[in-house]
């Protein structure tokens, strides 16, 4: 979810639900050590509870950007041994770290050692031609050894040659059962499941065998669904805002946004373009929402325009 799942992003997906746990997008250890902090760490008192999402391979790096997690307020620390990117292959992290289970058992204990919170890892059921499900057993184990207790396993593998990013995403196949056989082997430990979940009948199904489903792309692009999720998996009560009230919200942020840290709303705006999927002129509300030639118009006045009949838009 990298350039998608930014601090606006989550506040956005925030107003929909009360208790999802909110990932971020995954930063580099390279860009905490080296760049702007603050830039890369801030996020909305908000966004709790939210977990930091770290990409790195050197154990004293991890640690050292665990702990500014820690500090800055983050509720989790992830380490990334999922994404297949040639770019994250070339800094040595990402997918390719399953091939060296000990060095992710290394760099786990190391973040496990200085910070207090909860130290988990999100990985795929293999890499490459190996299918074995051997393969993802024991890396799963070698890491729990080291102190995590939590995994998100995305259920493909991931082809480190030959396919994009997008195509690790569609044409391995997904194998929920060895997600399944996971928890069935490792009882103690704590499993969430992603990768091609999309409807609520699903989330149900694998609750049943697992302690949590991660739901990535279909939440972005159908971001309304959210909306029911405190009532259908948390107990909670339903959701109590409306689609114009998030959106009216949303324009309030824009505004701190832009008072606060010279936010431009379209960057923001990006976020909620699925906002009304499905609904009777969606299509033209993006579109108004996508105008960048609207970009010195108030937030208020861009909604405004978008909720105008067409008939009585100039």
């Amino acid at each position: 979810m990298m350039d998608w799942t930014d601090r606006h992003c989550r506040y956005f997906h925030r107003l929909m639900s009360r208790h999802a746990l909110l990932y971020t997008e995954m930063v580099t250890t390279g860009a905490l050590v080296h760049g702007d902090v603050p830039r890369h760490l801030r996020f909305n008192a908000e966004e709790h509870p939210v977990a930091l999402q770290l990409g790195g391979s050197e154990p004293a790096d991890l640690a050292h950007c665990a702990k500014l997690g820690e500090e800055w307020g983050y509720d989790e620390i992830n380490l990334n041994c999922g994404c297949p990117s040639e770019r994250v292959q070339r800094g040595a992290f990402g997918a390719c770290l399953m091939a060296e289970p000990q060095l992710v058992a290394d760099c786990v204990k190391a973040m496990v050692d200085v910070a207090s919170v909860p130290v988990t890892v999100k990985h795929r059921i293999g890499i490459d031609k190996i299918e074995s499900y051997e393969f993802v057993r024991d890396f799963v184990g070698t890491v729990s050894e080291a102190g995590c207790g939590t995994f998100i396993v995305h259920a493909r593998n991931a082809w480190l040659k030959g396919l994009s990013p997008k195509q690790n995403r569609e044409i391995p196949p997904l194998r929920y059962e060895l997600v399944h056989r996971l928890k069935h082997d490792f009882p103690e430990l704590s499993f969430s499941i992603n990768g091609g979940i999309s409807a609520n009948a699903q989330v149900h199904e694998h609750l049943r065998l697992l302690d949590g489903v991660m739901v990535g792309r279909e939440a972005y692009h159908n971001p309304w669904w959210l909306a029911e999720w405190d009532a259908e998996f948390f107990g909670a009560g339903p959701q109590p805002l409306t689609r114009e009230e998030v959106e009216s919200l949303m324009c309030d942020y824009m505004v701190r946004e832009a008072a606060e840290h010279g936010t431009q709303w379209s960057s923001i705006a990006r976020h909620m373009l699925g906002l009304r999927n499905g609904l009777p002129g969606a299509r033209r509300w993006r579109q108004v929402w996508s105008d960048h030639r609207l970009k010195t118009r108030s937030p208020r006045e861009v909604m405004a325009l978008a909720h105008e009949p067409v008939a009585q838009v100039a």
